[in-house]
């Protein structure tokens, strides 16, 4: 038979009672459990990261100013005045001491009361002096030191608190501040005041007694590259640097041995001569003297620069035809407005810096290298602010079958797209498809590594890299040579202002005539135009004309009934400027040192020249988006007429706020000449 047991509900109800509780107990003491474990693991992790450590005491004087023992009764009087260095050796903590007593002793018996040294505040790894006169009245003593040694003991007791590194941040936001008590010492030298510091010297006394510059080098030689303004560091490295640079400061200062024993703290400049072939520098350095006094002294450094060619201008001063590398611009077109624009790019960016000699030729430029890298590195830049195409060849100049080594010359060959700004273009009919039917017709707008072309009857535009001309490679139906002057007769705007590839335009039909058939004939055109924005009724613009042109281009014979009879391409200021007569500007550019080919060479060639830059003087002043990337300089010979002050602003000129001054040091030498009288 089984047995069944039946359990009351008050019974169950008591039952999970005690369960409940039991369960709240065990949290409790789980929760309480881990709260402990996460103080104690934060007191160690604090233990581990600061690393606390005791202060270290040293006795440094000690001057005992009166002891005397009574007779028949021994007793003791006593006046001793000591100095205690008390260094905190924590590299994270710092120490508060709350009291600090002193007394001495004998055999166990104080001799002296307690003196008290008031709380201060020691930062961390930093010495402090302590200073204490410690007094004894008759304190009786054994007999038997009435005569012989008197054995005296110093007893320090107090008691210090540990502050973490983060006190100093709470002083600078004013939670509490710590008092700090700093006193002053005599210097054991020549006894003028001083704070206290571990040698117990002045700053004075210490230089005397110790030269830290000792063992360092004052007087140096360097190499020096006249032609290339560069300096030899050894072995064979040459670096180039200008006077009173950072990159020269440096490379001095590199010289220098044995300077890892002190820790340089500034290093300046001393002006000298530029003849003078001296350069002067002037050091602060620091040095751990005598107990952890730091000491800073600072002493001049005399560089005698000796003249020496490097390699590369050695050879070409031997012989100027020891090139590596030649590259050889060229651009088959009847101007040099693309070669003028490109040699002001290349001073900007000092791209030719390498070149060994640079010969203008007659459809372009070569530049000649000591290097093959130099000669890759100028063909990479001028293929980022040109469309180019280019090829290499190499020619075996030597060899060595021993040694199995080859010498080659590199002759690099880059021609430039014949496409100019403001040429007249018919476009092939497979790339006006290409590019949506633009055109036929079109203008070229702006030349960098791509091809900017504007469609002038609707504003349409593109742009063609490098590699989508080249595939193509047409040319240019009528260039800047062949503009012909107009003057406006009546313009009516057909569409309001438009921004076109950064460009402002304004599509407008305009009435013109040639200014030659004026009171010759009555032949007038009307034209659409995109300079709305530019032109008014009589003004002059510069424009193709189509109507009288003879033009062998067999693409252009396709499009005879749809194409316009003048297309505009800028206006004209040449009315103006002839009225002006002005010989000069206000600004100049730089040109680079090149040597001219014999063919070059002649009057009509030179007048030329001369023309051709004057055009792209002209073309600078009234494009500011083409003399964005140059560097124009201001003319010191400038002298401003009446005739120019009086005009204002009919004629483009250059605003002073873009020039930068030329910098030229005979010039800053004399006006420091001037200063000195």
């Amino acid at each position: 038979m089984s047995i069944i047991h039946e359990k009351s509900p008050k019974h169950c109800a008591e039952k999970q009672t005690t369960k409940i509780l039991n369960k709240s107990k065990k949290k409790l003491l789980f929760y309480s459990l881990m709260f402990f474990l996460s103080i104690l693991c934060l007191i160690l992790l604090l233990r581990f990261i600061l690393h606390p450590s005791n202060p270290h005491f040293s006795l440094t004087q000690v001057d005992i100013n009166h002891l005397n023992i009574t007779s028949p009764s021994p007793f003791l009087n006593s006046s001793i005045h000591l100095t205690l260095l008390s260094t905190n050796p924590n590299k994270r903590t710092g120490i508060y001491y709350d009291g600090f007593l002193l007394h001495a002793s004998y055999n166990s018996h104080v001799i002296t009361p307690d003196t008290s040294i008031p709380p201060f505040f020691q930062d961390h790894q930093q010495p402090n002096l302590l200073s204490a006169s410690l007094l004894g009245n008759h304190h009786h003593v054994d007999p038997s030191l009435a005569a012989g040694k008197l054995p005296l003991g110093f007893t320090a007791t107090g008691s210090l608190s540990l502050i973490a590194k983060t006190l100093a941040m709470a002083q600078g936001v004013g939670m509490f501040t710590v008092p700090q008590t700093i006193g002053s010492v005599l210097c054991c030298r020549c006894g003028i005041l001083m704070q206290p510091n571990a040698a117990n010297m002045c700053a004075n006394c210490l230089r005397s007694e110790i030269d830290i510059t000792e063992g360092l080098q004052k007087h140096v030689i360097i190499i020096f590259c006249p032609e290339c303004n560069s300096f030899l560091q050894p072995p064979r490295t040459w670096i180039k640097a200008e006077l009173e640079s950072k990159e020269l400061l440096t490379f001095c200062v590199k010289r220098l041995k044995n300077l890892n024993t002190v820790r340089m703290v500034h290093a300046e400049f001393i002006w000298t001569e530029p003849h003078s072939k001296r350069i002067k520098i002037k050091l602060k350095v620091q040095k751990e003297v005598l107990h952890g006094a730091i000491l800073e002294q600072a002493y001049t450094v005399e560089y005698v620069v000796q003249d020496q060619l490097c390699e590369s201008c050695a050879r070409v001063q031997a012989n100027p035809d020891q090139w590596v590398a030649a590259v050889q611009l060229r651009q088959h077109v009847p101007h040099r407005r693309t070669f003028f624009y490109l040699e002001q790019l290349i001073l900007k960016h000092d791209a030719a810096k390498d070149a060994i000699r640079i010969t203008q030729m007659d459809q372009g430029i070569d530049f000649f290298f000591g290097k093959r890298s130099h000669g890759v590195k100028f063909v990479e830049f001028v293929g980022k602010v040109a469309p180019t195409r280019s090829r290499t060849d190499k020619q075996l100049v030597s060899q060595d079958s021993k040694s199995n080594t080859y010498h080659y010359k590199y002759t690099f060959s880059v021609e430039i797209s014949p496409i100019c700004r403001e040429d007249l273009i018919c476009l092939p009919p497979k790339l006006s498809v290409s590019l949506g039917n633009l055109g036929p017709l079109v203008i070229c707008t702006k030349v960098t590594n791509t091809i900017a072309l504007l469609d002038p009857r609707t504003l349409r535009q593109c742009f063609l890299d490098a590699e989508q001309y080249w595939r193509s490679s047409f040319k240019a139906l009528l260039s800047s040579r062949q503009l012909t002057e107009y003057m406006i007769i009546d313009m009516e705007e057909v569409r309001s202002e438009e921004n076109v590839g950064g460009s402002r335009y304004v599509l407008a039909d305009a009435h013109v005539a040639r200014v030659s058939d004026l009171g010759k004939n009555d032949r007038h055109f009307i034209v659409r135009t995109h300079l709305g924005h530019l032109l008014s009724c009589g003004d002059y613009a510069l424009g193709y004309d189509l109507y009288s042109a003879n033009s062998n281009d067999f693409e252009l014979d396709k499009y005879r009934g749809v194409i316009p009879d003048v297309i505009l391409i800028k206006k004209s200021y040449e009315e103006k400027r002839q009225q002006r007569q002005r010989k000069s500007r206000s600004w100049k550019l730089k040109s680079l040192n090149m040597e001219v080919e014999d063919g070059t060479r002649g009057r009509e060639h030179e007048e030329k020249m001369n023309t051709e830059y004057e055009h792209f003087l002209r073309d600078l002043e009234e494009n500011p988006d083409l003399r964005f990337n140059l560097s124009l300089y201001r003319n010191k010979e400038y002298e401003p007429s009446m005739a120019s002050v009086a005009d204002g602003d009919d004629v483009p000129s250059v605003p002073l706020e873009e020039l930068l001054a030329d910098l030229d040091l005979a010039d800053e030498e004399s006006e420091e000449d001037e200063m000195v009288e």
